[in-house]
């Protein structure tokens, strides 16, 4: 099988779908943005529900699946549908085997998700209800793991916590918990040969940290995946999702991988809160314009890309105008870094046109990073492949532990 990444076209939200080369064709979704108003024939946004569906794969009682969800953080841009659209509570509890199949609710085999991100939302940034269910299907996973002795665990139970929480509220949890600076490779309770991530943020708070800091925005999940294009780990694809972090955030990655910038490495970037200024600089570009200042230490983390690499954003077109997000001042910038390397910048709102977006999707090779130009049918379930970089995937699973650094 072929690895594949795609973007899904969902306005100012993110929903990337990651599909792995090995032969279950595993499947990890980055967030959600599924919109209501695609249900209207008469309204032009796109049916990205149709899209996931028309890409994932069925269990052997006829239900759709994703192996992983992922969430950066709770804003309702990057979980908006998900009550909607997918099961949450037990597997066994699943209501929808009687329903068509574009009826049936997706199941979840695993959920990614961080406690700091629902923790650090804030009085100011009250959560919506598809972002309050993912965070009570996530306490009963945890719950259940801790009850049965984090053994024997099925699909749709399954869940890791990405970082520690504040004041030890993560302990015990070890089995299920990966730590800011570690890498795991183990995806619905097996070790994966064709995909790492590196946890980089939400990173614990600090004697020195503001409440400014730990804004919501400021505790999106960064990870850095390695996707491989088959088995053997060969040739890697490194890509770089970080939900909405903000400059705050990407100073404080550099001022820590400074001497290691390797580990901010990309060969895809999906550029931080849909193209906003707000993840390049502490200044208004509606205000300022060109006189608004670039943090050159965010600019520096965000600027690590490998040779030929591409930067897509996210959201609606993008126009010179006041807007943010998207920035039209933050494209310049990503086009610059783009340029630097021979890459190429991308915006999932104007692709293919504007008036008739569907998913950006790539395939890398030994040449680099090739954008799929077909445009796949609704309802096919091929999948276009994607590879680039080196890298030896172990062959069981790794997972964090006190004597390890990096698994």
């Amino acid at each position: 099988m072929t690895a594949t990444i795609s973007f899904l076209p969902v306005g100012n939200g993110d929903m990337t779908l990651i599909g792995l080369a090995d032969a279950s064709e595993t499947t990890i979704l980055v967030d959600c943005n599924i919109r209501d108003a695609a249900d209207d024939p008469e309204d032009p946004t796109r049916d990205v529900a149709r899209d996931l569906r028309a890409r994932i794969k069925r269990d052997t009682k006829g239900r759709p699946y994703v192996d992983v969800f992922a969430l950066s953080h709770p804003d309702q841009d990057h979980c908006n549908g998900l009550v909607d659209h997918f099961h949450l509570g037990p597997p066994e509890d699943y209501p929808d085997d009687g329903e068509p199949d574009a009826s049936k609710r997706i199941l979840i085999r695993e959920i990614w998700s961080s406690p700091m991100v629902f923790r650090r939302a804030g009085k100011d940034h009250t959560l919506c209800e598809d972002a309050k269910a993912f965070n009570r299907e996530a306490k009963r996973r945890v719950a259940l793991n801790k009850a049965k002795g984090f053994a024997g665990i099925q699909a749709g139970d399954r869940i890791l916590v990405l970082g520690e929480d504040e004041d030890g509220k993560t302990d015990g949890l070890e089995p299920i918990l990966v730590r800011v600076g570690e890498t795991f490779n183990r995806v619905n309770g097996t070790a994966s040969q064709c995909f790492a991530a590196l946890l980089l943020a939400p990173m614990p708070k600090s004697d020195d940290d503001t409440e400014d800091l730990l804004s919501k925005n400021h505790s999106s999940v960064i990870l850095n995946f390695s996707i491989a294009s088959d088995t053997t780990g060969a040739v890697v694809c490194k890509f770089l999702s970080a939900g909405d972090a903000e400059v705050a955030i990407w100073e404080r990655l550099w001022a820590k991988h400074r001497t290691n910038p390797s580990v901010l490495a990309y060969d895809l970037l999906q550029t931080p809160h849909h193209n906003s200024w707000h993840s390049l600089s502490y200044d208004s570009w509606s205000e300022l314009h060109e006189e608004a200042e670039v943090s050159q230490d965010a600019r520096s983390a965000l600027s690590q890309i490998r040779a030929g690499g591409t930067i897509v954003s996210s959201s609606d077109p993008i126009y010179d105008d006041d807007n943010d997000p998207p920035c039209y001042g933050a494209k310049i910038v990503y086009e610059e870094i783009a340029q630097s390397a021979d890459g190429t910048f991308y915006c999932t709102g104007e692709y293919p046109t504007v008036d008739d977006v569907a998913p950006l999707e790539f395939t890398v090779t030994a040449d680099g990073l090739q954008l799929v130009t077909r445009k796949m049918p609704a309802k096919s379930l091929l999948r276009p492949a994607v590879v680039a970089g080196g890298l030896t995937f172990p062959s069981k699973p790794v997972m964090p532990n006190k004597s390890a650094g990096f698994a």
